[in-house]
């Protein structure tokens, strides 16, 4: 199993920048009607292991369907690099968009699909 690991992210224009802990084992392609569109490749980590560093105020929120889940993109350039939610066990949970993160290479990572349309 690869080891955690922080990371630096964010949005396009840089006016929202994080770091989040993770080991990029399990990365997610949602074929859900956002995801779908966005092309986000999702890895997951909890409230503890991500930590906003600039933009909180440059944050719009965007939810659909059961308004479970918190899609915060920026105002500024419009880029999604993350959202908010509750993992099964009901703890605060950030999905985050590999494709975000700082000096990742997305084709050396094993993506696995979700069928999120089927939700």
């Amino acid at each position: 199993m690869a080891e955690p690991k922080t990371y630096s992210g964010g949005c396009h224009c840089g006016a929202v920048r994080y770091e989040v802990t993770t080991d990029l084992a399990t990365v997610m392609a949602c074929n859900c009607s956002i995801c779908g569109k966005r092309g986000a490749l999702w890895t997951f980590a909890a409230a503890a292991q991500f930590k906003m560093l600039r933009g909180a105020d440059a944050l719009a929120d965007y939810q659909f369907g059961q308004k479970r889940i918190h899609h915060r993109f920026c105002k500024v350039c419009g880029v999604g690099s993350f959202s908010q939610g509750q993992a099964p066990d009901g703890s605060d949970t950030f999905a985050v968009n590999v494709r975000c993160l700082d000096e990742v290479d997305v084709a050396a990572l094993k993506i696995t699909p979700f069928d999120g349309k089927s939700l």
